[in-house]
């Protein structure tokens, strides 16, 4: 309720107004933004009105709006107005009316007068206080100035929270910078909503101004982007949530915003956010539309820049779509769109936004035929607002449009403007007309088709391209319209000459620029027939003379097929199509039209296809229907003959076809395939691949029904056809015709190239600049052109062969790189084509190409040799080819200076003497040439070339001598070698079809490359190579193996990488078999013929990684043979590294890797090894060993670390277990293996017997037999062991037995074989126990039966009593060593957890036995300890398990022996084993036998300090396991217990033994704590009785003459009670009754000159504080209690000198007060005090005033109610003669003013 009480209170404090605190009203008024606080305090509002008044008249003839302001907050009566005694309603009207000022005067705080009427409202209004947030907010544009650093000095302590983060700046008065207020608005939400509310306020009621608005769109701006970045952290779906919050926040504020047109500055602060919020906020697009159109809706001209800006943004976050059509329609309301597009492009990106509004416009002229909008997309185009892809988009969409157009009304008449608007923009300069032709060329819709629908020529062609370059395109008329109004073909028509002076025909070579003039006007004159056939009419032309000259004719031939419109090349054919078909043509023979006619057929346009059909229909109408003789069609005259090329040295190359051929070509090839062709552009190549091929090729054609016709008809054909392609100027139909003829590879036998070759030797003549003008003047792309040109070429042709040659070697077309990449793509491609020779010759030629030298290089050599290495390096070369670059390849010889010697002289190892180089270029180039065939013998299978054998060797041997030139291991191009060596081996191995030349081998060479060579990648390939030749040929390379496998151990074993395993794998696996073939063969040991070889890997084994060591020699072993090498391994091991642990792993980890009896038999084998060593002459040990000129060094010291090894074998887990499954099978293996064990057994029982004599040997032997021992099974072990234990040797039996109690450690209990077999063993270990006399032996015995009863014992419980009785016996339990007696102790102590009632009959001489040891065994000795603990351990488990049987004499011996040992100095463990015994006896054994001996025992255990602390932990725990009722129970021994327990000061201190002050100390709090329990389990009516006796045992039981022996009982008395007191406190205050007569003798009769007495005097005022302290009774308020003690106590004054009064007295006197709660005590006490005061000693009064202090600060008023019999001691005391004194009394009357809170000088004087 109080802190209730108090809250309330605070709340009413903090909103109180303080109108009766004179003082912080003054505050109050002193707040100024004018004045100091010292000045505004003292002045009256009379004085503030009339100052601010003035500054108020001022505004208003500044800005009448002021002037309502008049009548309420500036008027006189506004001086009297008080708000703090205004209601409610009157304070929210007044608000208003002071928010609505606020807001007007915000734009004049830079005023003076605007201060002044501020003033005004924060001294009258106190809107500091009121109206706080909005004060602030109308302040905050000016916040770097000094008025606002002013204007928080005045603000209240408690600001609203959104201004919260202003607090540091109002404590230091500083103004705050504009990032905290950033931060403020990014991350207080409150904030940003007061500003955004304060704004839209302010707006509305047309009190905005620009600072106000800036600092808000500046502020919001940036908080918004910075809010925007806050919200993209944790998952995807949260990020978007954030987002959206933000979003959502700002939408009222943007919606208020924008609606307010007359607020321009406002709107474009919206603008900011929606750009920010578009840019950061990953918008959708429907929210981004709604934006664009609240944009443009209500913009006006003010904010139509910022507007569009703000668009640009927006649209930048959009999908490229149109935009919708209330957007569109906005924006074109803006006058002047485009250029203000343009303008505002050049700071920033408008593509997006330009892309959606012409998308739009598209759409408007497709719905509603709106053309208005084409302007603009011209514009938008024609400026480059709009990216590439953006501007194809739209032209392609234009196209579209104008493709989709119908007949209908609207789209006729929007027709011609969107026509003049394709081909306006068709004709735009620069990259934009680059962009819009790119998309009418890659536009689906077929322009053709489209220019017809429009009647124009959309695509701009080359010839108006030029024309119009020689005048500006912006003072150009529109396409199609010249400068004067009339056409563009009246205009070029009008200009053409009426006849041609030299021209014969327009297929000259050197054709005059007329003809550039006249395919100008045709092409004006496609989009109208008159203007067509006017032109066809032109006098220049000829056309009547047709026939006779080549003039007309070859016009329009070269115009379809030239680069032009296809309506250009349409109407060209149908004008000669119908001249043919209008004009009489008999007699003469047009077949010179042929050629052309076919290119048409190949056009890509559909239309001009089906315009060269109607042309070949119309040419066959000119020939006779039917020919009845061959005479008559010879009549007919060629036409053209004269003059269609021009020269006649050309006329007279040109080869014509007969006139039968001619009927035969248009009738039965060409006409019955119009159709066929019209559909498929290629079809055309078809008909003359399957019509003019031979035989053999035609039977493979797509077409197997051509026409047949005769070998002189086809040759005359493509004669025919090749001589135009030779000779025609046009380069499109040489390419076209080259398609279809490429397609024909012979006729007769004579190939294509024979008549096509001189096209590609022109094409080859020409300069590259010739080539690049022809293909672009004629739109062909020049690669293409390139590889048709080069198909003429066929495979079987040599001189087109041999031309290619020289293209390749540069002495043809050195400078066209193009034609250069044709020739190797063509050489790439008749490749599998080409006969052997003609294969072999070019790649010759090509490996000749691909080496340059310094000499010859330049770049087109270069990218020759580069394109000849490429392409030799990706076909495949047959083995003939790969032979001739080996027997080409340089040798040391040939480019030695002087001529080899006709026979070579050899050197060692195979090495060739050679003379010294001295050209190192020329000795680069030869390496160079070397390394590019062994890579292209190497990517060529060299497996499917066994041939390449020889070779490849001789081209090692030469690198073994290029490598001393030029000093380099040349690693690479022997790895090369090496590898096809291998490959070749390797094909033979998998198919022995495969030829081998056994002579072309040269091991030398291999055996140089292992040794010789630092690179192991060389090394390995090496030895793989050998690897495979010792299965292959083992006879070329056995000679040369050791030296191999010596080099291997210093080498390649060493290495870590995959590969060299490998290697390694592969080089043991085949290399030594035939190596131990040919020893076998030789009759000679395996093992020692082998020794080198095994010493090289051992050699090797440290330096081998340690995870491929096992791999390794695992691999060695299999491969030598595991029955006969692998106990040579494991000793050879052993002997050089010794047995470390290392060591001794790894050859665990070998040995597992192989069967059991592989591992016995190379056991016995290893022992045989070990006997050999120990031989006066060694025979083949000396050899496998580490070994000098003189034998073994030290054959003890090698046998003994051979012994080391093998008990680690024979002891693995895995061999045991493997031979007990193989044992259990009891098979053919099974017997093997037991005759080899047995082997073994007798082998090193020998061996023992032959060592006796050397004792660490014989040690050793007996480790091997253990580890022997243990690879048998349970069963089969015991049997051996009863076997071995009747031997005499008795260090052989103790290992045995040692044996037997580890094998029963690692076996199973759930085993029921195990558990039979040592269960019938305990017998005759108890048989060892009675009669041994071999003490080691009797306790290893013992420990036996210890592990087998603890691991079975429970199973047979006969055998494990008889076997306690054997221990427990004189046999073993009475014997005098030590360790033997420890044992049987501990196995006793097993035996009592397995046999429990079952031992009964064995304790009666046990447990006598075991007490008589522990005596012993507690006089410190280190061997008696062991037995000290051995005897705790046979006793707990006693206790544990059976605790009647320790009672009476026995627990009485236990407690003795227990004191005895806890006072020896003895270790911790013997501690802990007796701390853990006697626990358990406190816990198990009954109460009545352990309270009783516990009180026997107490002058036993209390004549140390040790074991008295062991003895009260015994006690106590007893107490804490037993109930209350059994406690209760035997209550009388406790009492008598704890009564010795408290006599034990006086006791001790008599006695002056042992004990230190500290020690009784420590034990008294002990054992005060364990009464303390004990009480706790009393009830009042047992425990009141014992109180009572033991108080007045304490007090009366010694004779009054023994005071010291009074003292000391009584201190250890009020000890406890003083703890008894203070621990059960309230409950226990009644029985101070028992202590009150004790206490007030005590502190009546004290002997001041008595330490002893003091003691007491200071126990009893503790024990009575405590007794005071917890009276909640009235217990002492009682007078008789009361009056008993208090006289006593106050007495106690008097010996202020000689007692510590203030440290105990007063502590007591003060409780005391307290406890005695009454007026009439108090005064008593008061009085009795006071009375000291006056005490001559200075000391008492010095206590008595500090008592009175004490006695103040705990009872305060109550007790100061006496004050005035106090005064006059006060007054006296105030000037004591004892300074200490009077300072002290000066110290009691501060406190007493403190809590009465008045002064008593007044009183005092």
């Amino acid at each position: 309720m109080a802190t209730s009480l108090a809250a309330q209170l605070a709340q009413i404090s903090t909103n109180s107004t303080n109108t009766l605190n004179l003082k912080a009203q003054k505050s109050a008024h002193s707040k100024s933004l004018i004045f100091e606080p010292r000045v505004a305090a003292s002045q009256s509002f009379d004085t503030i009105y009339t100052l601010c008044h003035e500054g108020f008249q001022e505004l208003c003839l500044l800005d009448g709006r002021f002037l309502e302001f008049q009548r309420n907050i500036f008027s006189e009566q506004s001086r009297e107005e008080d708000r703090t005694q205004m209601t409610a309603t009157e304070n929210s009207e007044l608000d208003k009316r002071l928010e609505a000022f606020l807001g007007l005067v915000g734009s004049r705080l830079r005023l003076t007068p605007g201060i002044k009427a501020v003033e005004w409202v924060i001294r009258r209004f106190r809107v500091h206080e009121f109206n706080t947030s909005f004060l602030l907010t109308t302040f905050l544009p000016y916040h770097t100035l000094p008025v606002f650093s002013t204007l928080l000095s005045i603000l209240p302590a408690n600001i609203p929270q959104e201004y919260k983060f202003l607090h540091p700046y109002i404590r230091s008065l500083t103004s705050p910078p504009r990032h905290p207020i950033v931060h403020t608005a990014t991350n207080n939400v409150s904030f940003a909503t007061t500003l955004n509310t304060y704004v839209i306020r302010i707006c509305k009621a047309r009190q905005h101004y620009s600072a106000l608005l800036a600092l808000w769109a500046g502020i919001m701006t940036e908080a918004t982007a910075n809010m925007l970045d806050k919200s993209r952290s944790g998952r995807r779906a949260v990020q978007e949530q954030n987002e959206q919050d933000v979003i959502l926040r700002l939408l009222p504020t943007l919606n208020e915003g924008l609606s307010m047109k007359k607020v321009p500055e406002l709107r474009v602060g919206c603008y900011m956010l929606l750009s920010v919020m578009a840019s950061k906020g990953g918008l959708n697009d429907k929210t981004l539309t709604a934006m664009m159109e609240a944009v443009v809706m209500g913009w006006t001209e003010e904010t139509t820049i910022p507007g569009l800006i703000c668009l640009s943004v927006l649209a930048q976050h959009r999908a490229a779509k149109q935009f919708p059509k209330r957007l569109t329609k906005e924006l074109l309301k803006i006058e002047n769109l485009p250029n203000t597009l343009i303008e505002i492009s050049k700071d920033r990106r408008l593509d997006k936004l330009v892309n959606g509004l012409c998308l739009s416009l598209v759409d408007r002229l497709r719905k509603h035929g709106d053309f208005a909008g084409l302007v603009i997309i011209h514009q938008m185009i024609e400026h480059q607002l709009l990216s590439d892809f953006q501007a194809t988009v739209i032209v392609k969409s234009l196209i579209l449009l104008a493709h989709q157009l119908d007949n209908s009304p609207g789209h006729i008449s929007m027709r011609p403007h969107l026509a003049a608007s394709l081909v306006a923009l068709g004709h735009l300069p620069g990259h934009p007309g680059e962009i819009v032709r790119g998309a009418l060329r890659d536009t689906e819709v077929d322009m053709d088709e489209l220019e017809a629908k429009l009647h124009t020529t959309i695509r701009p062609s080359l010839l108006q391209l030029s024309a119009s370059e020689d005048h500006d395109m912006e003072d150009s008329p529109p396409p199609g319209q010249a400068p004067n109004g009339e056409t563009a073909f009246q205009a070029v028509f009008a200009k053409l000459p009426s006849k041609m002076m030299n021209e014969q025909s327009f297929l000259k070579h050197d054709c005059s620029d007329i003809y550039s003039d006249l395919c100008r006007a045709f092409l004006a004159s496609t989009t109208d027939q008159k203007d067509l056939d006017l032109f066809d009419e032109a006098p220049i032309l000829s056309r009547n003379s047709a026939f006779k000259d080549a003039l007309y004719l070859s016009f329009y031939m070269r115009t379809w097929c030239g680069p032009y419109p296809v309506m250009a090349r349409v109407s060209a054919l149908q004008l000669v199509t119908r001249f043919l078909s209008s004009h009489e043509a008999s007699g003469i023979d047009l077949q010179a039209i042929l050629p052309y006619a076919i290119v048409a057929l190949g056009d890509n346009a559909t239309r001009v296809r089906r315009a060269a059909a109607e042309l070949l229909t119309a040419l066959n109408q000119t020939y006779p229907a039917k020919v009845e003789s061959k005479k008559s069609l010879k009549e007919l005259r060629k036409w053209g003959t004269d003059d269609l090329y021009g020269s006649k040295a050309a006329m007279e190359d040109l080869k014509w076809l007969g006139p039968d051929v001619v009927l035969r070509l248009l009738r039965e090839l060409l006409l019955p395939a119009l159709e066929e062709c019209v559909l498929d552009e290629k079809h055309v190549e078809s008909i003359f691949q399957g019509s003019l091929n031979s035989q053999s090729a035609a039977e493979s054609s797509r077409k197997p029904d051509s026409t047949k016709l005769s070998q002189a008809s086809r040759t005359s054909i493509l004669s025919f056809l090749s001589s135009h392609v030779v000779h025609t100027p046009i380069y499109m139909v040489k390419l076209r015709l080259l398609a279809s003829l490429n397609q024909v590879r012979s006729v007769g036998g004579v190939t294509r190239t024979k008549f096509l070759l001189p096209v590609l030797q022109n094409w080859s003549s020409l300069k590259p600049e010739e080539t690049t003008r022809h293909c672009q003047d004629e739109e062909i792309d020049q690669n293409t052109y390139d590889e048709q040109a080069l198909i003429t070429v066929t495979s079987n042709d040599d001189e087109g062969l041999q031309f290619l040659t020289s293209i390749v070697h540069g002495e043809v077309a050195l400078d066209r790189p193009t034609l250069l990449t044709a020739v190797f793509k063509r050489f790439r491609a008749m490749w599998f084509s080409l006969k052997a020779p003609l294969k072999l010759r070019i790649a010759l030629m090509l490996m000749d190409a691909a080496q340059t030298t310094a000499n010859d290089s330049s770049e087109p050599r270069d990218l020759a040799a580069q394109m000849s290495a490429e392409l030799l390096n990706t076909l495949p070369l047959s083995t003939d080819i790969l032979l001739a670059y080996l027997d080409q390849l340089p040798t040391a010889a040939k480019l030695a200076d002087k001529p080899p010697a006709s026979k070579r002289r050899r050197t060692s190892h195979g090495e060739v003497a050679r003379s010294p180089l001295h050209d190192p270029k020329q000795l680069t180039a030869a390496i160079k040439k070397v390394t590019f065939v062994l890579q292209l013998v190497d990517n060529s299978q060299p497996a499917k070339h066994p041939e390449l054998l020889r070779g490849l060797f001789n081209v090692l041997a030469e690198l073994q001598h290029f490598k001393t030139q030029v000093t380099s291991e040349l690693a690479y191009l022997q790895g090369l070698v090496l590898g096809s060596l291998l490959a070749i081996l390797q094909a033979h191995k998998s198919d022995a079809g495969i030829s081998f030349d056994h002579s072309a081998v040269r091991a030398d060479l291999l055996v140089d490359c292992v040794q010789k060579t630092a690179s192991p990648q060389v090394q390995n390939s090496a030895l793989l190579l050998i690897a495979s030749l010792a299965d292959v040929a083992p006879e070329l390379v056995l000679h040369s193996v050791m030296p191999i496998f010596t080099f291997m151990g210093n080498s390649v074993l060493r290495q870590n990488d995959d590969y060299s395993a490998h290697v390694i794998s592969q080089t043991i696996r085949e290399v030594i078999p035939p190596l131990i073939m040919s020893l076998r063969k030789g009759k000679t040991d395996v093992v020692t013929g082998a020794a080198e070889l095994l010493l090289s890997f051992v050699a090797a084994y440290e330096h081998v990684p340690a995870h491929r060591r096992k791999g390794l020699f695992t691999s060695l072993v299999q491969t030598l043979g595991a029955e006969d090498f692998l106990f040579a391994v494991l000793a050879m091991l052993s002997d050089k590294y010794g047995t470390s642990e290392s060591v001794k792993a790894f050859c665990v980890e070998l040995c597992g890797s192989f069967s059991v009896e592989i591992q016995l038999q190379s056991a016995v084998k290893y022992l045989d090894l070990i006997k050999d060593v120990l031989k006066p002459k060694p025979t083949y040990s000396a050899i496998l060993l580490n070994t000098n000129d003189e034998g073994l060094s030290d054959p003890f010291n090698v046998a003994l670390v051979e012994l080391e090894l093998l008990p680690v074998i024979l002891s693995q887990k895995r061999l045991v277990s493997h031979t007990g499954k193989i044992l259990q099978r009891d098979d053919m293996d099974a017997a093997r293996v037991r005759e080899l064990y047995s082997t073994l057994l007798e082998d090193l029982l020998a061996l023992a017997d032959l060592l006796k004599g050397q004792k660490r040997l014989h040690n050793s032997c007996g480790d091997v037999l253990e580890s022997l021992l243990g690879l048998l099974s349970t069963s089969e072990f015991v049997k051996s062991v009863e076997g071995l234990l009747d031997r005499p040797n008795e260090s052989l039996r103790r290992k045995v037995l040692r044996s037997v109690e580890v094998r029963v450690g690692q076996e199973n209990p759930s085993d029921a074989v195990s558990r039979t077999a040592m269960l019938g063993f305990l017998p005759q270990l108890t048989a060892i126990i009675r009669e041994s006399k071999d003490i080691p032996y009797k306790h290893t015995a013992v420990a036996c039966v210890d592990k087998i009863s603890e691991k079975y014992g429970k199973k047979d419980l006969e055998a494990v009593s008889a076997a306690a009785e054997t221990i427990a016996s004189v046999h073993c339990l009475g014997q005098s060593d030590h360790r033997l007696r420890v044992m049987a102790l501990l196995c006793l102590a097993s035996l009592v957890e397995i046999l429990r009632e079952g031992i009964v009959s064995v304790l009666p001489s046990a447990i006598p036995k075991a007490l008589e040891y522990m005596e012993v065994g507690a006089n410190g000795e280190e061997e008696a300890q062991k037995l000290h603990n051995a005897g705790y351990a046979f006793i707990s488990s006693l206790v544990q398990y059976l605790p009647y049987m320790i009672s009476g004499g026995y627990l009485d011996k236990l407690l003795q022996i227990s004191n005895v040992s806890a006072e020896s100095e003895l270790d911790d463990e013997a501690d802990e084993s007796r701390e853990q015994c006697l626990r358990l006896v406190a816990k198990q054994v009954d109460a009545k036998s352990l309270f009783g001996a516990l009180e026997k025992d107490w002058e036993q255990a209390s004549a140390h300090p040790l074991s008295l602390h062991e003895y009260v932990n015994v006690l106590s725990t007893a107490i804490d396991k037993h109930p209350k009722s059994v406690v209760t129970k035997y209550s009388s021994i406790l009492a008598r217990i704890f009564q010795n327990g408290f006599d034990l000061r006086r006791t001790k201190s008599e006695e002056n033994d042992n004990f230190s002050p500290d020690d009784i100390l420590a034990l008294e709090a002990e054992l005060y704590a364990v009464a303390i329990k004990m009480i706790y389990k009393f009830n009042d009516a047992t425990f009141r009785p014992i109180f009572a006796n033991l108080v007045e045992w304490a007090s009366t039981s010694l004779p009054k003459k023994d005071k010291t022996g009074r003292t000391l009982r009584l201190q250890s008395l009020y000890g406890f009670m003083a703890v008894f007191f203070g621990d059960l406190k309230s409950i226990v205050t009644s029985y101070a009754t028992y202590v009150i007569e004790t206490s007030v003798s005590v502190l009546t009769n004290i002997n001041l000159k008595d330490e002893e007495s003091k003691k007491l005097w200071t126990k009893v005022l503790r024990t009575l504080t405590k007794c005071f302290e917890f009276d909640q009774d009235d217990f002492w308020q009682s007078p008789a209690h009361f009056s008993a003690v208090a006289p006593v106590l106050i007495a106690q004054f008097s010996h202020g000198s000689a007692l510590p009064l203030v440290l105990e007295l007063v502590p007591t006197v003060v409780e005391l007060a307290a406890a005695a709660d009454s007026s009439d005590h108090h005064k008593e006490l008061n009085g009795a005090i006071l009375k000291h005061m006056r005490s001559e000693n200075s000391s008492v009064r010095f206590a008595a005033i500090k008592c009175q202090q004490a006695l103040t600060d705990r009872l305060g008023e109550e007790w100061l109610s006496m004050l005035p019999e106090m005064l006059p001691f006060i007054s006296e005391l105030q000037e004591d003669d004892d300074d200490v004194v009077e300072k002290e009394t000066h110290r009691w009357i501060v406190k007493i003013e403190e809590v009465l809170g008045e002064s008593l000088d007044a009183m005092l004087q």
